[in-house]
């Protein structure tokens, strides 16, 4: 059974860099391995690579540690633009709520 699609995904659409950003948010504060990553984000190894330098540019993602040659990363919530995508993330949300509300009150 195929998990309901999040309404950042719903909202941005379904290309690789939407979906690792996605992973991301919704697993803000935990580490991971750029392989659990592209896991998680349901793309491959290449797809990540190909949109991973951009992630680190623009301060996206921080290491968290290292373990031998093992990096884990992280969302970094410090960001700007972490911080304007967990904002658009919060007002897709509270603009769900809404309808859902309004549907509700329609059939009361």
């Amino acid at each position: 059974m195929m998990a309901e699609q999040s309404l950042l995904l719903q909202f941005t659409g379904e290309m690789p860099l939407f979906k690792v950003l996605d992973f991301l948010v919704e697993n803000k504060g935990m580490e991971f391995t750029k392989e659990d990553i592209a896991k998680g984000a349901q793309i491959s190894r290449a797809s990540l690579f190909n949109y991973w330098d951009n992630l680190e540019r623009y301060g996206m993602v921080k290491v968290t540690r290292q373990a031998g040659k093992q990096k884990f990363y992280t969302l970094d919530n410090k960001s700007i633009i972490v911080k304007k995508m967990l904002d658009l993330e919060r007002a897709l949300i509270a603009e769900s709520l809404e309808r859902d509300a309004e549907k509700h009150m329609v059939v009361a």
